[in-house]
């Protein structure tokens, strides 16, 4: 055993000192690599389905990975809670403000490590059957996770409106897959929505970029700090202007009217993904609101924090009733995103450290079971409806080549099956569990994360000397929205579950169980490892709120030096 621990122990140093090395490259891998991938895809026919369908997993695969490797860099040199290594990525070797800079702290990587563990299981899912919906499904895919990543990951508003857009492009393709009037319907709203979005995007950062002269989001943060008072008001307009495209990537209310429609309509693995663009519109939120109006921005400092706060109050409690008023599973699904988004821009509202590491760890486990429900709702309604039984099952017995024993042949009901001691079918069980498991983790029952995560913001708000009306509201909304959400997610599953109107077996592909195990299993490992992952998420917090360790990390950053000119000698 001590020979298997030093073995380990040397694997992870030697692990850490190739992290080192290669670091400054590998925080462009998580953009590139779908961007390489989607390329490579363009190329091949679409009869070459398969080899498609290869490349995204394989690249799926490699930017899990890569984007756990980042994770675990960031967090290797970190000391209490301080910044830990904060990576800065100077692609044109122009130093900030005046280059493309990208930047993998402890927030960015944590949501390129998320994105990286859900795509992947997306990825696997689509294999099974939903990639031949449709035309171009995996390099569109692909595209998303760039846009995604580059959107985590980038230092600058001039490239986040780019990866914006990107995403953005490839969203619209992944929505009407698999066509429908539904899907088209849908579409156009989401189109609609996210063109006057950009449009808002681009007014908002060009009257920044007038006023102050950059769009390096470390620079803005300094010169905002110093502004004229003639300046700050145009300067505010600007900052509103700019985040009502990021509360409408957020589904924040009154801006969230498309997204449950469009989100109840996508195909199964699109859905899981699409869970983590209004996570990607807290992100924006959250990074610029402490970078740009942080403690230290002078007469700016807070700006918007009320208005952040009741935008997130309001889509919280608008959520929970859409939750409780759906009957359709994948409704149930969408509007669970926006409970979940309506926590995390009220957590971000509230403006405490203490409520920010509770909601970020509860960013992490809401995004892996309304992903994990998306999935599941594919296979529990191709059941209801009858389309998917399982090979060789008849309405009798037969499952997977294995007979269905009675344990009894007393007390039969009118198709002479046993009332009692009835076998559960492997798939059956599998999908009732998994129902549960999602129902724990978006109701915030214990003892799975969901439950740490909302206790955890509940017990930072507590810390505060006085509580305050808007911290009340809060609390009473919190625990609102997860019993009504259990309330429906029990309805949902009765009416699913136990009222089954047949008789047939569910067909469960190993694509299809395994995506869906492995998210789960994932948030199982949050709450396993909630000491260190809440640990992480205290740091996270602690630094966002201070502010300043991004900014400097960002404007001390150097170039490479240029190597030595020799000249040739004749």
């Amino acid at each position: 055993m001590n020979s298997l621990h030093l073995l380990f122990d040397d694997a992870m140093h030697l692990l850490d000192r190739l992290l080192e090395f290669s670091m400054p490259h590998l925080i462009a891998v998580p953009i590139l690599l779908p961007m390489l991938t989607a390329a490579l895809m363009l190329l091949l026919d679409e009869r070459q389905r398969r080899t498609k369908a290869t490349l995204t997993v394989v690249s799926g695969l490699l930017g899990m990975l890569v984007s756990l490797a980042l994770l675990r860099w960031v967090n290797a040199a970190a000391t209490g809670d301080g910044p830990g290594s904060i990576g800065v990525y100077l692609a044109g070797n122009w130093m900030a403000p005046f280059g493309i800079v990208l930047v993998a702290d402890r927030l960015s990587t944590m949501l390129v490590a998320l994105t990286g563990v859900i795509a992947f299981a997306a990825s696997i899912y689509s294999t099974s059957r939903w990639d031949r919906a449709g035309v171009h499904f995996h390099p569109m895919l692909q595209l998303q996770l760039m846009g995604l990543n580059g959107a985590f990951l980038t230092g600058d508003l001039f490239n986040l409106f780019v990866f914006f857009e990107v995403m953005l492009a490839a969203s619209y393709g992944l929505l009407l897959h698999g066509s429908g009037r539904q899907r088209v319907q849908a579409g156009l709203h989401y189109i609609a929505i996210n063109l006057a979005a950009s449009s808002t995007f681009l007014i908002g950062a060009a009257m920044l970029y007038g006023l102050t002269g950059t769009l390096n989001m470390a620079d803005l943060g300094q010169r905002i700090a110093q502004l004229d008072a003639a300046d700050r008001g145009l300067v505010h307009a600007a900052a509103a202007i700019l985040a009502t495209a990021f509360f409408a990537k957020a589904g924040a209310w009154p801006l969230n009217f498309w997204l449950v429609p469009a989100y109840g309509s996508v195909v199964a693995p699109v859905g899981a993904v699409f869970a983590l663009l209004t996570k990607l519109g807290v992100y924006t939120v959250l990074r610029l609101w402490s970078v740009l109006f942080g403690a230290d921005a002078g007469a700016s400092a807070q700006f918007g924090q009320t208005v952040i706060l009741a935008l997130g109050l309001v889509t919280l409690f608008v959520g929970a009733l859409g939750v409780l008023g759906t009957q359709r599973l994948a409704l149930l699904a969408s509007y669970s995103v926006l409970v979940s988004a309506g926590t995390l821009l009220a957590a971000v509202g509230l403006g405490r450290a203490s409520v920010w590491a509770g909601a970020l760890y509860y960013l992490m486990s809401s995004t892996l079971a309304v992903s994990a429900l998306f999935l599941l709702v594919d296979i529990v309604e191709r059941w209801r409806n009858g389309s998917s039984v399982a090979p060789h099952a008849t309405d009798d017995a037969p499952f997977l080549g294995e007979d269905l024993r009675l344990l009894s042949d007393v007390n039969l009901d009118d198709d002479a099956q046993a009332l009692y001691g009835r076998a559960i079918p492997a798939g059956v069980a599998f999908l009732g569990l998994a129902f549960i498991l999602c129902t724990l983790l978006l109701a915030g029952l214990p003892p799975l994360s969901g439950f740490v995560g909302k206790f955890a913001m509940l017990a930072g708000l507590l810390q505060a000397p006085q509580l305050g009306n808007a911290g009340i509201a809060f609390m009473v909304l919190l625990i609102g929205a997860g019993f009504l959400t259990l309330v429906a997610l029990c309805r949902a599953g009765i009416r699913y579950f136990w009222n089954q109107p047949h008789a047939k077996l569910p067909a469960l592909p190993a694509l299809e169980v395994l995506p869906v195990a492995g998210l789960l299993l994932a948030a199982i490992g949050l709450t396993i490892g909630a000491g260190p992952v809440m640990q992480h998420a205290q740091a996270t917090a602690e630094v966002l709120h201070a502010g300043q360790h991004y900014r400097q990390a960002v404007m001390a950053a150097s170039p490479v030096p240029a190597p030595p000119f020799k000249e040739k000698t004749p």
